[in-house]
């Protein structure tokens, strides 16, 4: 009997079908012989005590998806599923991370009580804040804090002259910020990044090694993939992020980076986060990511992998 996969998503027809490491999945679990279910976060929802979805039931044709071609996927008419009947769902919402998102856990979590096996776990998507979970792991941090208080925020700066400051809800390098003790706008991107001193905010030492990449690495139940896509800034940008404009770069694990995911991969293990994507910049730990970590397709092109398949073998044996 196929295992049956749903797939909580943005919309088809929204992906890079290039670079969308969702699309690696379903593909490698399409040559597995899974049934797929296209279910969008809206479409979630509960029917008395019963945790349900709207869902299509999903084909790709992989030779048009290879091709880049814009009719690669059929999907067939909207039902509505018990989910419960599924065997295995992926949570791959991209951020915000906001209430919308977290509802949806709640229903993702009764699918999980119910039997199905959910990547990433529920409630540790919503106890893994993709910026602040990193604070579990002092030693592998540059100099960092998180607070709302314009004092606590321009003292750090001061001592540290050179900062990025974040909203810890962020993705894709929004309102991310590079300032210092004489920078004239510093105090209006505090008010607003805090919402006026009511909302905690990131802030860490900047890293010179940024020029050399922000490495994503890729940890599967807390084991990671030999290689990093290592984001290099554009000429005049601080941010690395491939839809700010940065460059990725193939890298093998330094000794560091590995030091690094042994440190982090038990506790990713223990909270059942299987797919998750490290940001490391020089040798710090910068973000852990659990919502929809990318970069799949970048490193199996560079070093001709199967990224996906390691995933399905360990969900496999998960549910064994």
């Amino acid at each position: 009997m196929s295992i049956q996969l749903g797939v909580v998503m943005d919309p088809l027809h929204s992906l890079n079908t290039k670079k969308d490491s969702t699309l690696a999945m379903l593909a490698e679990a399409q040559s597995r012989g899974y049934r797929l279910f296209y279910i969008q976060n809206q479409h979630l929802f509960m029917r008395d005590a019963t945790p349900c979805a709207q869902a299509q039931v999903l084909t790709l044709d992989l030779e048009k998806l290879h091709n880049g071609s814009a009719d690669w996927f059929q999907v067939g008419l909207a039902e509505t599923i018990e989910l419960e009947t599924l065997d295995v769902m992926l949570m791959r919402k991209d951020p915000p991370f906001d209430m919308r998102y977290i509802y949806s856990t709640y229903i993702l979590e009764q699918a999980e009580q119910a039997g199905v096996l959910v990547v990433n776990k529920p409630q540790s998507l919503r106890d893994a804040n993709e910026k602040f979970f990193a604070v579990e792991f002092p030693q592998c941090l540059a100099p960092m804090l998180i607070a709302s208080d314009a004092g606590q925020l321009n003292a750090f700066i001061s001592a540290h002259k050179d900062v990025i400051v974040k909203p810890l809800d962020g993705m894709g390098g929004k309102s991310i910020f590079r300032i210092g003790p004489n920078d004239a706008n510093r105090n209006v991107i505090l008010e607003t990044l805090t919402e006026q001193g009511q909302t905690p905010i990131m802030a860490q030492r900047y890293i010179p090694e940024i020029v050399d990449g922000d490495k994503r690495i890729l940890l599967i139940d807390g084991e990671p993939i030999p290689y990093a896509l290592a984001r290099k800034p554009m000429a005049g940008e601080t941010r690395a992020n491939l839809a700010q404009g940065g460059s990725g770069e193939g890298v093998a694990l330094s000794e560091r980076d590995r030091w690094i995911c042994e440190q982090v991969g038990p506790k990713l293990r223990s909270m059942g986060l299987v797919f998750v994507g490290l940001d490391v910049i020089g040798d710090y730990l910068t973000e852990i990511n659990v919502t929809s970590p990318t970069c799949i397709k970048e490193l199996d092109k560079l070093y001709d992998l199967n990224i996906s398949a390691v995933l399905f073998d360990s969900i496999e044996k998960k549910r064994q």
